[in-house]
């Protein structure tokens, strides 16, 4: 992302608004632009003028060579806006009866049932089209036009940042009130349930945070850019299950250990009970042989006094 990619974006919101007129249409203020990429040089569709908005982006970005390498600095994550905007304008017309401003329904239309998405873009390899390009980021596609809408806005105010940037000295005094801005949407998004671990949500989300923090390392003084938090609701609420994981083992450990412990100290006292009710047996055992041994003395004297006495 850079101020020259911004101004492209600056120049398309310029000409072809990203609200409709009074009558609920799409309109352009200046077709100058656009003209070539609709039929006959002529956009009467709604449709049409929304497609030629998005090839004018292509063309500027990824048309050849030279423009994917100086332009685009070879950097596909660009789609991501572009979808961005596409999805977002698409949106406006959110309440007409047909379902003809659906995103898929564009795709199928006009990326995929097309010819001008589908040339080959000269002298670069690993990207054989536009269509191609899109079809590395259609996951895009799965992510609701209300969200997509909010990502847009947060793409806007990021672009006005880089453009109001001062590459020269570096300056970032005119785009701080606008990093407070965009904080404070991006904060907004990350704490959404779509923000989920390998979601396209995530994708446009990582995006973002780079391309903020790009331009708030070339600032001389970043100390008015706050910081964004990039810690999201899955995470934490994985962390918290971990952590409960761990308090549980190192609970369940305790206890054995504790067990264990109690175990360990109680086999000594019970062997010493053991031993002393063994010894008592013994002894118990040797008194009463001791007691029947005297009886059977005194029984035999008595019996030989008895036996003198009738002599």
């Amino acid at each position: 992302m850079d101020a020259e990619i911004c101004r492209n974006f600056l120049l398309v919101r310029t000409n072809f608004p990203d609200q409709l007129n009074s009558d609920g249409k799409y309109y352009f203020k200046d077709d100058h632009h656009f003209k070539e990429y609709c039929d006959n040089n002529k956009c009467d569709s709604d449709l049409e003028k929304v497609n030629a908005g998005c090839l004018y982006f292509f063309n500027a970005f990824f048309k050849d060579s030279s423009l994917f390498e100086f332009v685009a600095k070879s950097n596909i994550d660009i789609v991501e806006y572009i979808i961005t905007w596409l999805s977002y304008m698409l949106n406006l017309k959110k309440n007409e009866e047909n379902n003809i401003t659906n995103l898929n329904h564009f795709y199928s239309v006009y990326i995929n049932g097309g010819d001008k998405y589908k040339k080959s873009i000269t002298g670069v390899s690993g990207y054989t089209s536009y269509k191609d390009l899109i079809d590395k980021k259609k996951d895009l596609m799965d992510i609701s036009n209300e969200n997509m809408s909010k990502f847009y806005d947060a793409f806007k105010s990021l672009c006005e940042m880089y453009t109001e940037f001062d590459d020269t000295n570096k300056n970032c005094t005119k785009c701080s009130g606008k990093a407070k801005e965009f904080v404070e949407k991006y904060k907004n998004l990350n704490e959404n349930s779509n923000n989920t671990e390998g979601s396209p949500y995530r994708k446009i989300l990582s995006t973002l945070s780079t391309d903020y923090n790009n331009l708030k390392n070339k600032c001389s003084d970043s100390s008015s850019f706050p910081s964004i938090e990039t810690t999201q609701i899955s995470v934490k609420g994985s962390e918290q299950t971990s952590e409960k994981t761990v308090q549980n083992y190192a609970q369940t450990s305790e206890v054995a250990l504790l067990s264990s412990s109690i175990g360990n100290k109680l086999i000594p006292v019970l062997s010493i009970f053991g031993a002393i009710a063994f010894f008592l047996g013994i002894g118990y055992k040797y008194s009463l042989f001791k007691s029947r041994k005297r009886s059977r003395k005194q029984h035999l004297r008595e019996k030989l006094k008895n036996k003198e006495e009738n002599e």
